[in-house]
């Protein structure tokens, strides 16, 4: 029997789960597990960022500089419950609420631990309801495949929320407060909730209204007894994703500065895009060798003369594909091309021009992905899709539209979302040109 079934529940797979069923009694047996020990946040807010994105001033680094996620995500998609558009009444109970969650938990402690980061996010549908709708300097438009292989579902709320912690009672608890399910958080009363401003979203196609992750070393391996990963339970112990190597390196994400949109009414805000994929590993574990996996995550040079130890850790800050975006069609040609490798001709003065902060799930009892991208404008995300589909690469006919393309044979998706994240003072039930 494997190692990770001897030895029960663990801390990590029992506070995944209750994130991902939800609820008072979740978070109750969440909180038997762990027990953070959080002080407040703070009274005044000034000093929080103008940025509701601007989250790596926050975060930890490693040793080679690179940021480190939160472990635990939860998105909640919601619909305005009003007819017409958003009162200002509800503008201010919305603010409230949010304000409340953001004194009841610092976004960081004096120990690097991360207690509550948060946004929220509009969709395209949600500024429809206004008469002339966005301005141009916003690009924002219905989400729509990407691929001539995909058919994903859109995701059409109103609005969605992002909230990340190092604790999953956190991100419970900060959920019911805002939904009016909790009086309270963290030991403080909430001043206002959404109950009756906002409602869980009724997505198309039974589209799940909360989604749940994680991110970091032994939550995948920890998480792997579901459909999509082989039963050999070949996850890594110290792989932070499902599919075993690292990611988010320093040089292969855009800054904050990048994705911020830089003109217009929502100057300081950005985009955000929200695919949900079904990860099919069995295959990628079972049938393909390491060298191949390798070649298919990152490029053939660096399958070829061992760049890669373990997850690839020993890579540092980068990824170190970047020399290997000039040989896409040329590997193309002799059978297998990178994911890194073709997404690095999406970049502009050589960084990226997305800023990911994806993570890993089992909703609905599968491996999954929620990638979660922010960028100045959505043309952007779909300038680095196009390139990840290697349409091109396709075309030299030793590899296929998916086999042997990257990592494109191994992902379904399913759903997909685009969304608007105001600065901070307009995030509130937005009007299309907030000051006029």
């Amino acid at each position: 029997m494997p190692p990770s079934r001897q030895r029960g529940v663990s801390r990590r797979e029992f506070v995944k789960a209750a994130v991902a069923i939800g609820g008072s009694a979740a978070l109750s047996a969440c909180l038997g597990r762990e027990s953070p020990d959080l002080p407040q946040g703070p009274d005044d807010l000034s000093g929080l960022p103008r940025r509701q994105h601007a989250w790596n001033d926050a975060l930890r680094t490693d040793d080679h500089g690179n940021h480190v996620p939160p472990k635990h995500h939860l998105l909640v998609y919601l619909d305005y419950a009003g007819d017409g558009t958003p009162t200002g009444t509800d503008r201010e109970t919305v603010e409230t609420a949010l304000r409340s969650l953001e004194r009841a938990y610092p976004p960081n402690t004096d120990d690097g631990d991360i207690g509550l980061l948060s946004t929220i996010g509009y969709a395209p549908a949600y500024f429809e309801r206004f008469e002339g709708g966005l301005p141009e300097s916003v690009d924002l438009p219905a989400p729509e495949a990407l691929a001539p292989f995909e058919d994903p579902v859109p995701d059409e709320p109103d609005a969605v929320v992002h909230l990340a912690s190092d604790y999953g009672s956190v991100v419970l608890a900060a959920e019911e407060g805002l939904l009016g399910e909790r009086s309270s958080v963290n030991g403080r009363e909430m001043d206002a909730t959404f109950d009756g401003v906002f409602e869980r979203a009724a997505l198309a196609e039974d589209g799940r209204a909360r989604r749940t992750g994680f991110i970091g070393d032994g939550l995948p391996a920890d998480n792997q007894d579901v459909a999509g990963i082989p039963d050999s339970e070949p996850v890594p112990e110290e792989s932070p994703l499902y599919m075993g190597f690292e990611s988010g390196f320093e040089k292969t994400q855009a800054t904050e500065d990048r994705v911020t949109i830089a003109d217009g009414p929502f100057a300081g805000g950005t985009t955000q895009h929200v695919s949900s994929m079904d990860l099919n590993l069995t295959q990628w574990y079972e049938q393909d060798s390491r060298e191949h996996r390798e070649a298919s995550m990152f490029c053939p040079a660096h399958a070829e003369n061992g760049a890669i130890e373990g997850t690839g850790e020993n890579l540092g800050n980068s990824s170190g594909v970047g020399g290997c975006a000039e040989t896409v069609e040329e590997d193309a040609r002799e059978g297998v091309v990178g994911h890194a490798q073709k997404n690095a001709r999406a970049r502009e003065d050589g960084r990226p021009v997305m800023l990911r902060r994806d993570f890993d799930s089992t909703d609905g009892d599968r491996a999954g992905l929620h990638f979660l991208a922010l960028q100045e404008s959505i043309a952007d995300f779909v300038g680095t899709r196009e390139a990840m589909n290697g349409t091109d690469a396709a075309a030299e006919g030793a590899v296929g539209q998916r086999a042997n393309n990257g990592i494109l044979q191994y992902i379904n998706v399913r759903r997909r979302g685009n969304y608007l994240l105001p600065p901070r003072e307009s995030r509130a039930l937005p009007t299309p040109r907030p000051g006029e």
